[in-house]
């Protein structure tokens, strides 16, 4: 008892002083923060420090998005009930829980098999439907227009207008663009059939997204 009262306390710091001090202010992606277990994504050596403003080891060199930034992704989606939503970069499997509570319906991609598994097994665990967790690189398919909402949880060098064509119209992609020390998070919402808009939201910093294929040499 003492330890859930201690973990309760620790969420609620987290979306107090990092979330809403991120300006996150929607409440929906507050409750989900609120409602989703973070600590049981957490590899078992981290789980005391699940909620800190910090990244957290996953294996292959990949870590878990601060809480802040996950939830300013969430807010830039918008994401209604009853969307399909496509994940790139599965890790722990936290933020597809996230995408699922918010939309219902995920289609996660992860290029590392043992991670894949894992995710699998813990929204397994917790009975969260809806998640579809795939192995394999995002790049290396064509995709139909069948998204609402696109999450990209790694950096990529260039726009990629693979991910930009999952999108039907009205959908949004969140993906952090660059290769430097300063990266720019960016939306891009499909208009129309061939035409999208691309806004910059902020700049960041996350790991580079694993992948085999090469990214295309896409520009505005």
């Amino acid at each position: 008892m003492a330890m859930d009262t201690r973990m309760e306390a620790a969420r609620r710091q987290m979306i107090d002083q990092q979330v809403r001090a991120g300006e996150v202010l929607d409440p929906r992606v507050l409750e989900t923060f609120a409602a989703v277990p973070r600590e049981r994504f957490v590899p078992e050596a981290y789980r005391a420090v699940a909620f800190a403003d910090a990244p957290i080891p996953l294996g292959h060199g990949q870590f878990m998005l601060p809480p802040v930034l996950e939830g300013r992704m969430l807010q830039a989606l918008a994401l209604a009930r009853g969307e399909r939503t496509l994940e790139i970069g599965t890790g722990s499997g936290y933020f597809a829980a996230c995408l699922a509570h918010l939309a219902g319906r995920v289609d996660s991609l992860e290029i590392h098999a043992d991670l894949a598994a894992s995710a699998t097994r813990t929204l397994g665990e917790l009975g969260i439907a809806g998640v579809s967790v795939e192995t394999g690189d995002a790049l290396a398919r064509d995709y139909e227009p069948a998204y609402d909402a696109v999450a990209v949880t790694g950096s990529l060098p260039a726009p990629e207008p693979r991910l930009e064509q999952a999108l039907a119209v009205g959908g949004r992609l969140f993906v952090v663009i660059g290769s430097g020390p300063v990266m720019e998070a960016c939306l891009v919402t499909r208009t129309g059939e061939g035409s999208w808009l691309r806004e910059p939201l902020f700049e960041t910093r996350i790991e580079p997204l694993i992948l085999r294929t090469t990214p295309s040499r896409f520009r505005f």
